[in-house]
Formats: C-alpha cells, sequence, structure tokens
C-alpha cells in the first residue's frame, strides 16, 4: 500500500513505499537486479523476483502483491499472457492491483496488447527511475474503474471520458444517452432567465 505521509513544516509530502510488495518478473538476470535496485532506491522492501511465468504464478497464487512489473517477453513466453491469467483468476486481491508491462519494443501493437491483457501501463526499457516512479505514483492515485467484461477484464482502457461516441449508445452500463429527453417542467419564460442570470436592483 502506498502511504502519503504528512510533510514536515515547509516541505512536501513523503511518499512510503516501504509496506509494499512488488512482483518483478523478468528472464534476464541482470533486468531483475536492475529493477530491484531501483525499487529500493523508492524505499521499496518487500521485492518478490520471478524468471519465468510459472514462479510468478506460484508468488501471485500464495502471497499478496500490490504491484507487480512484467516484462513482455519471459523466456519466450509473452508477459501479456501473465496479465491476462492473472486478470482473470480469482485471486483476490491481487487480480485487482496494478500492473506495468516493461518492454524493449513498444510499437503500437506493443501497446494495444498491453491495453488489452489488462495491464495498467506499458514503460519501454531501458528504465528510467523517474519515468517507473512517477508511473507508479500515478497508479496509486487510482480514478479508473475496474471492468470486468467477456473479453476484458482490467483497469478501464479509457484514460479520459469525453463521453459517448456519437451516434453509438456506449458498452458500459455507466454511458448515459447522448439523445435528450422530454422537458418535465415548463421552460422558463424570458423574465424568469432575467432574474437568474442579471443582478435585481433592490431598493434601500
Amino acid at each position: 500500500m502506498v502511504v502519503a505521509e504528512k510533510p514536515a513544516a515547509g516541505g512536501s509530502a513523503r511518499i512510503n513505499l516501504r509496506n509494499v510488495t512488488v512482483l518483478c518478473v523478468d528472464s534476464n538476470s541482470l533486468g531483475l537486479d536492475v529493477l530491484g535496485q531501483m525499487l529500493m532506491g523508492f524505499g521499496v522492501e518487500r521485492i518478490r523476483r520471478a524468471a519465468t511465468l510459472e514462479d510468478a504464478k506460484s508468488v501471485l497464487s500464495r502471497e499478496q502483491i500490490d504491484f507487480t512489473l512484467v516484462d513482455s517477453t519471459v523466456n519466450e513466453e509473452s508477459g501479456y499472457e501473465l496479465v491476462r491469467w492473472l486478470r482473470q483468476s480469482t485471486l483476490d486481491p491481487n487480480r485487482f492491483a496494478p500492473v506495468i508491462v516493461t518492454s524493449s519494443h513498444t510499437p503500437k501493437s506493443e501497446i494495444a496488447s498491453a491495453r488489452d491483457c489488462g495491464a495498467n501501463f506499458v514503460v519501454a526499457k531501458p528504465l528510467s527511475p523517474s519515468v517507473l516512479m512517477q508511473r507508479m505514483l500515478w497508479i496509486s492515485k487510482g480514478g479508473r474503474q475496474f471492468v470486468e467484461a467477456a473479453k476484458y477484464v482490467g483497469p478501464d482502457r479509457r484514460f479520459k471520458y469525453d463521453g459517448v461516441p456519437e451516434g453509438t449508445k456506449g458498452r458500459r452500463g455507466s454511458d448515459l444517452s447522448t439523445a435528450l429527453g422530454a422537458a418535465k417542467e415548463p421552460n422558463l419564460d424570458q423574465e424568469q432567465i432575467n432574474s437568474v442570470l442579471k443582478p435585481q436592483k433592490v431598493a434601500l
């Protein structure tokens, strides 16, 4: 759990990551070392490592994990499949925990794969500590609903909501119709509108 500590006098708030448990999944031992060093630099003390998808599933099945960092390719297997497996599992609360996918290649197809498997973000390698920290903090602030549908389980793939696309009904239960309903009360006349919009002189 990410905890924001109260700032000292004249200072800014500090983020406490000491009690956060992070799972790092990468078949490259050097990659795991780099991730571990970054996380320790952030103050994370509970770091779990997995070099295979099976090891990762084992950790996720027996221990509560607050964040997962998984490479897009683990021993020639897809890291996206691990995310999809986790999201569709019954491992509460781990299935709801944030997942960041790391990848050496980030073309649009990779971004789409990360989005569609249920990951929160994809971050390009080589990793920058500042970018990784920014992503972790952004995710910890929440704001994106968790969606469970027949073909997708994970955080809402929309980072912003601009309304239902024109000409459609929307696919989510929370989407409202774009059609205007009939007025339930009489329209205001001009005098009533003026009384709302224009200040009225009051005799003293």
